[in-house]
């Protein structure tokens, strides 16, 4: 187990890898494997990505993450032109059905509803809203419909688990309740943690994923 210097060098050190991030406006502090991010970045998208690289970082537990967004060339963007961006952005991306997508921003906040088929459309459309300039936060209530399905969802999710490189299905445990998939047993870390949900959600139908599995 690395200590708190130790943890908060290489938090820092991951931040100044990721060519997404501009780490010189965010600060780092570690505690007992809980890292602390504070600071300011220019888009929602950045925010996301300072958050993605902290996790990666072996022995961190949990981030507390209080990033601003705060924008230094464009800070009046309207609230209309920041719907009409995200509107357009979907509109021209094949992969989301803009179609079944409704936008609402407040004061920078954007809130997405509507349904889609599949969760990598919902997590789709937030990295998309997310890259416009002006957004500040995103909810994130778009459904997922159930898709009826005669495979085996479980077998699915453990045939991609045998083939990754990065997770050891044996130490995985799969319980699939309708459409919700339960994931438990134990992990090396984050980026293996990760893999397995994603996993989870790429088998058809699933519309939640409960993540119970925790570190060796």
């Amino acid at each position: 187990m690395k200590s708190d210097s130790e943890l908060q060098r290489d938090v820092m050190e991951e931040l100044r890898w990721d060519p997404k991030v501009d780490h010189s406006q965010i600060g780092v502090t570690a505690r007992s494997g809980v890292v602390t991010l504070r600071g300011f970045v220019p888009t929602y998208a950045e925010k996301v990505a300072a958050e993605k690289a902290a996790r990666r970082v072996k022995d961190v537990k949990a981030i507390a993450e209080e990033i601003e967004v705060r924008f230094a060339s464009d800070p009046r963007t309207s609230d209309t032109e920041i719907a009409q961006r995200i509107v357009h952005v979907f509109t021209w991306d094949v992969t989301l059905p803009d179609d079944k997508l409704k936008v609402k921003v407040e004061r920078g906040w954007v809130t997405l509803t509507g349904m889609v088929d599949w969760h990598y459309q919902k997590d789709g459309a937030q990295k998309a809203a997310g890259k416009i300039t002006g957004v500040k936060g995103i909810s994130n209530l778009i459904d997922v419909q159930a898709r009826p399905s005669v495979v085996d969802v479980k077998d699915r999710i453990m045939a991609a688990f045998k083939r990754s490189s990065v997770v050891d299905a044996s130490t995985i445990n799969v319980i699939v309740d309708g459409t919700t998939v339960k994931l438990g047993g134990r992990v090396h870390g984050w980026s293996e943690r990760q893999v397995a949900e994603h996993a989870a959600w790429s088998a058809p139908g699933v519309t939640k994923v409960e993540d119970n599995i925790v570190f060796a």
